[in-house]
């Protein structure tokens, strides 16, 4: 083959492109990438690479543009969307449980705890005033404090069921005071409380989250990741409704939890559950807080009329 005479001027200049040429760089660079080529391991990478969130975003989401939907998506709603922790919209619900198996989810920053929500529910949190609840019923709170103080001290000495027996009515009356606020505020959500074992969280889990995206329960539901604390400690599911006064709505969530088999409908003290609402989990009102309040609003021996109220 003959170069022409540009082709010979443009070998001949130090610019042509040899296998020894700098263009790769020199030798102390070309060592130092070959080395950390040998070296990269892209396990760590590719094992942490299915669980970004974008990455089931955008799986799922082919998934869901190829499948029908009864409701459009652009309708749905979800709180806990892009939040790592909770079910996708994008996402199915298998993949989710798949994803996020609560008994050998860690509990983290990033994994507090596991939600689902209806994503057919009309609730949004945008509806309620937490912050104004919050401050009005802790000044509420610290009156209570105030006088049952004033009370034991001006029956020091008295029977302790007597000076029970004064409190009682200011103790209701309180109660009274703080839900008849949260609903002044918008601030009504409650949740039924499950307490399966670590080797049935997984099962009941998936029969709760399952039933919440078919609207067969609430607004949402959480499960509580593993915390280290052994095989017999209890894991809590929460069951969210919208309004712990709708007792029509509380009774139907419960009832359903009883068909699907989570709750029995009969049984001995202790098989029952609890529904507490969340304006009194916000003021830490735990049993045996200092008020002497009632944690929990309902009992399902009492909703179903299996025990005495």
């Amino acid at each position: 083959m003959t170069l022409t005479h540009d082709e010979v001027e443009f070998a001949a200049t130090d610019e042509y492109l040899s296998d020894d040429s700098s263009f790769y760089g020199d030798t102390d660079d070309r060592a130092r990438l070959e080395a950390e080529s040998a070296t990269f391991d892209p396990a760590p990478y590719w094992s942490h690479h299915p669980h970004l969130l974008p990455v089931i975003a955008a799986a799922n989401r082919a998934k869901l543009e190829s499948a029908s939907s009864p409701t459009p998506p652009n309708l749905l709603y979800n709180p806990y969307e892009n939040r790592i922790c909770g079910r996708q919209l994008s996402e199915s619900v298998q993949d989710f449980l798949t994803r996020l198996p609560p008994l050998t989810t860690l509990t983290s920053s990033e994994y507090p705890w596991i939600f689902i929500a209806n994503p057919h529910a009309k609730s949004r949190p945008t509806d309620r005033d937490q912050a104004g609840f919050m401050k009005a019923a802790e000044k509420s709170l610290q009156g209570f404090s105030a006088e049952r103080d004033g009370i034991e001290s001006s029956m020091a000495g008295k029977a302790k069921g007597t000076i029970t027996k004064k409190l009682t009515p200011l103790r209701k009356t309180l109660e009274k005071d703080l839900l008849a606020l949260a609903k002044s505020k918008g601030f009504t959500s409650g949740k039924w409380m499950l307490f399966p074992l670590p080797e049935n969280v997984n099962r009941h889990w998936a029969i709760v989250a399952e039933a919440t995206v078919n609207r067969e329960l609430g607004i949402a539901a959480k499960v509580a990741p593993d915390e280290g604390k052994g095989d017999r400690v209890a894991r809590l599911i929460c069951i969210y409704t919208k309004d712990f006064s709708d007792m029509s709505d509380v009774k139907r969530v419960l009832e359903r939890l009883v068909e699907l088999g989570l709750v029995k409908k009969k049984g001995t003290a202790g098989e029952g559950i609890y529904y507490k609402a969340d304006a009194f989990t916000e003021l830490g009102i735990t049993s045996g807080n200092e008020w002497g309040l009632k944690a929990s609003l309902y009992a399902s021996r009492d909703v179903l009329g299996d025990g005495k109220k």
